[in-house]
């Protein structure tokens, strides 16, 4: 058995069948098979002699150094009482992003996420995640590989933060079930993208024009009715200071679509909206089983946030006191088939806002206007979201500049009572405004 330090030169010249063990590291050897050169470590592991391959010699494999440093690095995991054959299966079987991606929908979206949010999901692993990383290891994903992989979404930066979000909590969901060690999510501290936010909010004139429209969506549209709702469109165009070239276009999309009136159920819906804030699944879920008129609420056993009441103010159980309710159908709003809620309601939307002349306005956005209308009134950002039924307080701060300033109106208030003091009356103080705003 040939024993000497085991070189380039010692490999290249080694014969097929032959085995040199080096002089240098106790066990480590190298062994000509019919094609390749392989290099090894044999030894003991609990008392039995194990022979652990390294690898293949040749470029872009294993050299003799580099296989020399190999040996003594599994000889002292050895002498640590670990076998590394063990961790090299155990390497192996490790699940990569692909398949975890399947487990982590199955065990843990599924169960504890709604449909909608698992939908989700599932399209960003489809088009994000899985293309770019799925064949990396999940014990093995690095934080240079998760921002790679945000760096190139840059173009669609909200898609790219919803699939950095998606992929931190599936590597934390990682290490609760052992795939990882615990505080290792390589996620964190990726700086996500800016994200302009898209909401709407509404100005007192808008939200005017907006209920004209849906008053006249109501309604049949006849020749004298058209010429009306022209000449009152005519008005709100010279109103707005609309240059003439754009009067026209203006008015003329505003124009009814249809000569029927709009469906009874999609008018009460953005009604509901208007008037409660509510998500648009809220309302087209709403059931009348869940709704206390007295105390002008609705039980609400499941919403994105989880069991909620539902506040109905007034203008809503008005709106609700003019609804038909339809045999064998708990809905508010019935659907089509028995049993089930109605769902079309986009397409009425799409010609309610032609007709108010907001083009670009979302139904979400009828939220927006509830929201950006309380806090401009004074009503507390804290008490808006649970109206809302925000979760975090950061996502109804982003309403914080429409509220008056509480520090102005208390200097206003002290100056008051100090004129008093001083014998001012409210009257000078007023002119004294005045001609300094002048």
């Amino acid at each position: 058995m040939a024993t000497k330090r085991i070189t380039a030169a010692a490999v290249e010249g080694l014969a097929s069948g032959a085995v040199i063990w080096d002089s240098e590291v106790r066990g480590f050897g190298i062994r000509h098979r019919a094609r390749d050169r392989i290099y090894l470590l044999k030894t003991r592991i609990k008392g039995r002699q194990r022979i652990l391959t390294i690898g293949r010699h040749g470029r872009g494999a294993w050299g003799p150094e580099s296989a020399r440093r190999e040996a003594i690095r599994l000889l002292g995991l050895i002498r640590d009482g670990k076998d590394p054959a063990i961790q090299r299966d155990e390497a192996k079987a490790a699940p990569n992003i692909n398949t975890f991606a399947a487990r982590y929908l199955t065990e843990y979206a599924r169960p504890h996420k709604k449909p909608r949010t698992v939908a989700e999901d599932e399209r960003l692993l489809k088009l994000h995640v899985l293309p770019a990383l799925g064949r990396n290891k999940v014990r093995e994903i690095s934080k240079s590989d998760v921002a790679r992989f945000h760096a190139g979404m840059q173009v669609t930066p909200v898609a790219g933060n919803r699939a950095l979000a998606l992929l931190s909590a599936m590597l934390g969901w990682a290490e609760n079930v052992g795939e990882r060690p615990d505080n290792s999510n390589p996620c964190r501290h990726i700086e996500r993208y800016p994200e302009k936010p898209v909401e709407r909010l509404l100005t007192a004139a808008e939200l005017a024009r907006l209920g004209d429209a849906l008053e006249r969506a109501a309604q049949r549209w006849t020749d004298a009715s058209r010429a009306a709702w022209r000449k009152e469109c005519e008005r709100q165009a010279v109103a707005l200071e609309l240059p003439p070239a754009e009067r026209e276009a203006w008015i003329k999309a505003r124009m009814p679509r249809r000569e029927t009136t709009e469906d009874w159920r999609a008018i009460a819906a953005f009604r509901l909206l208007i008037f409660t804030g509510a998500r648009l699944s809220e309302i087209l879920t709403l059931r009348w089983e869940w709704i206390d008129a007295a105390q002008g609420t609705a039980r609400l056993p499941d919403s994105k946030t989880g069991a909620k009441n539902l506040y109905l103010p007034p203008g809503a159980l008005a709106v609700l006191g003019g609804l038909p309710r339809m045999a064998g159908n708990p809905h508010v709003l019935p659907g089509g088939r028995p049993g089930a809620a109605f769902v079309g309601i986009q397409k009425p939307w799409q010609r309610v806002r032609a007709l108010a002349g907001l083009p670009g306005l979302r139904i979400h956005d009828l939220r927006h206007a509830f929201a950006s209308v309380a806090v401009a009134g004074g009503d507390s950002l804290f008490i808006v979201g649970k109206i809302l039924g925000h979760r975090q307080a950061s996502t109804t701060e982003r309403y914080a500049h429409l509220a008056p300033d509480p520090a102005k109106a208390v200097a206003d208030r002290t100056a008051e009572r100090l004129a008093d003091l001083l014998g001012l009356k409210r009257g000078e103080t007023a002119r004294q405004r005045r001609r300094i705003a002048s």
